[in-house]
């Protein structure tokens, strides 16, 4: 008995530009080969399907899509893994690569840049695995690396944690956690906020800090908007820096 040939789950990374103001032209940001990859899937996994089809529709710009838009056929993960996250192995989402057993190729899509990276996914490919399902990241941004790599902090020994708390005091007691970690092993310590909150955060970073840890945040990269500011905390107190408050931002700490 044959054995039915199985389709591939693609992790297809998007621009950085979810959300902002401005949109970086889709083949400065990602390789032609990602975008001829991503054009050849019908079948998708996203976080939003009306996202998941405005990226669709720029990539059929440059590289025209195998099927049209309206027949290419978007699964949405759901809305718990976004907000809890998929990696503790709670959620089951085999069900979601139905189409790869059938021989289909299917992609994985987060809002911006990489797929299970600071992002849902991760479920999916773990799932893929179990099923036998070869799983292929294509080339594209990943924010954390690109902040982390323009920082001038070590990249050698880094750490993500993802969001700080919203409660003033419990995210005073996170940074300064964090803070010590960092001085004491000499790993940068990379975390993110809701854009809305990047002025808040970073008021809060500049007032708990010692001031001769180094901060960095990196705003808006990729776009010709972008800024990538590292200083010690006594500098960026001497001059303060706005948080843009629609650009997605990536906050590092070190020495």
């Amino acid at each position: 008995m044959n054995t039915p040939i199985r389709g591939k789950l693609y992790l297809v990374p998007a621009p950085l530009d979810f959300g902002c103001d401005e949109q970086a032209p889709l083949q400065d940001a990602l390789p032609l080969g990602t975008l001829q990859a991503a054009a050849r899937i019908t079948h998708w996994i996203c976080e939003n399907a009306k996202s998941a089809r405005a990226y669709l529709k720029r990539i059929d710009a440059v590289v025209p899509l195998a099927a049209p838009l309206q027949a290419q056929q978007i699964q949405e993960l759901p809305r718990e893994v976004h907000k809890k996250g998929d990696h503790a192995g709670q959620f089951d989402a085999r069900p979601l690569l139905a189409a790869a057993l059938e021989g289909h190729d299917v992609g994985l899509l987060s809002e911006a840049g990489m797929p299970a990276v600071a992002d849902p996914g991760s479920s999916v490919a773990r799932a893929a695995h179990e099923l036998g399902i070869t799983v292929i990241p294509l080339t594209g941004p990943v924010s954390l690396l690109l902040a982390l790599a323009a920082s001038g902090l070590n990249g050698q020994n880094f750490a993500f944690v993802g969001y700080l708390p919203q409660d003033a005091d419990a995210r005073a007691q996170r940074i300064r956690e964090l803070e010590a970690l960092a001085l004491k092993t000499g790993q940068t310590q990379l975390f993110i906020e809701t854009p809305y909150r990047n002025a808040a955060l970073l008021q809060a970073l500049t007032q708990t800090l010692q001031h001769n840890t180094r901060l960095a945040v990196a705003r808006g990269l990729t776009l010709a908007s972008a800024q990538v500011r590292s200083e010690t905390v006594k500098a960026w107190r001497a001059k303060p820096s706005p948080a843009a408050e629609r650009a997605p931002a990536v906050f590092a700490i070190g020495r």
